[in-house]
């Protein structure tokens, strides 16, 4: 098996078929960063005639980019062809790893919490700017590798005490330090990747077990163990979260990185830094006159 084949594809595609029908009863997190994520388009004064909404779900993104307007052609792609069909309007059925689309047919591509369950996000990320037009955006959510960090704790202690070893049981997730250089190898230019993080909390460790299962977040992870995970060890590991980390209102925090991804396809007109030793104000008339320190200890 490649090294890079870390995530089972067709298992998500799965998990994704089963959460389609009752997914809004489970989607608060996907339109939290919804909002987020088109809330970044606001700011900016242009207009993305044809856009891409890349792992639509059911389409939560896509209701607020045609509220947003400036958009005319917006087409919804998932892995999953049942959450495509929900999300209704121009859609279709396409893999992140394999995009059917033609080199430069998008003004913007834009996705929300999807690109965390891809194999090879480099290539991905470089498909991406390829269907990118010149001086095209990219807008990308995506989980990151504080997401879920007590489950993670508890089962893995859980785990080691009641069955001797450990296995994914939660999915491996992208570090923040690397994204910011992938963008800049897939060929972006003016990458940012912000950070932040997102706490929701649950009366009970079972209800985020089902809203994990209720939006196809479900372990996808080839290296997983295929049998069900013991009772003993659910027990336990639901036990630790309990005493660790309930709140004094009695309720359970579940902690939910997001990355989000901020890149253009290069063209011309773009800003660039200026070489080192071609600027053109001296520090002290930046510094409103002031004289600049010579380097030491004494201030």
């Amino acid at each position: 098996m490649n090294d890079l084949t870390v995530f089972d594809r067709a298992q998500v595609r799965r998990q994704r078929d089963r959460a389609s029908a009752r997914l809004a009863e489970h989607d608060f997190l996907l339109r939290e960063v919804a909002e987020r994520v088109s809330d970044r388009l606001l700011d900016m004064a242009r207009t993305f005639p044809v856009a891409l909404d890349l792992g639509c779900h059911h389409g939560e993104l896509s209701e607020l980019l045609e509220s947003r307007g400036g958009i005319e052609t917006l087409v919804r792609c998932d892995l999953s062809l049942a959450m495509a069909a929900q999300a209704g309007g121009l859609s279709l059925a396409a893999d992140e790893e394999a995009l059917p689309f033609a080199p430069e047919s998008f003004d913007l591509i834009i996705s929300n919490l999807s690109l965390h369950w891809v194999n090879d996000l480099p290539g991905a990320l470089l498909q991406i700017r390829h269907a990118l037009k010149e001086d095209g955006l990219f807008v990308g959510a995506m989980l990151g590798g504080e997401t879920l960090w007590e489950l993670r704790q508890c089962l893995m202690e859980a785990e080691l005490a009641e069955e001797g070893g450990t296995g994914p049981r939660v999915s491996p997730f992208a570090d923040l330090r690397d994204l910011g250089g992938l963008l800049q190898r897939a060929g972006f230019s003016l990458p940012v990747v912000d950070l932040d993080s997102i706490t929701v909390t649950y009366g009970d460790v079972m209800r985020l077990f089902a809203d994990l299962r209720g939006m196809g977040e479900g372990n996808a992870v080839n290296a997983r163990r295929r049998h069900p995970t013991r009772r003993s060890t659910l027990f336990r590991a639901m036990a630790l979260y309990e005493e660790r980390f309930r709140d004094g209102d009695g309720r359970l925090p579940a902690t939910f990185q997001i990355m989000t991804m901020t890149a253009w396809r290069p063209h011309a007109s773009q800003q660039k830094p200026l070489t080192p030793g071609t600027g053109r104000v001296n520090l002290a008339e930046a510094l409103n006159g002031g004289e600049v320190p010579e380097p030491g200890l004494d201030p």
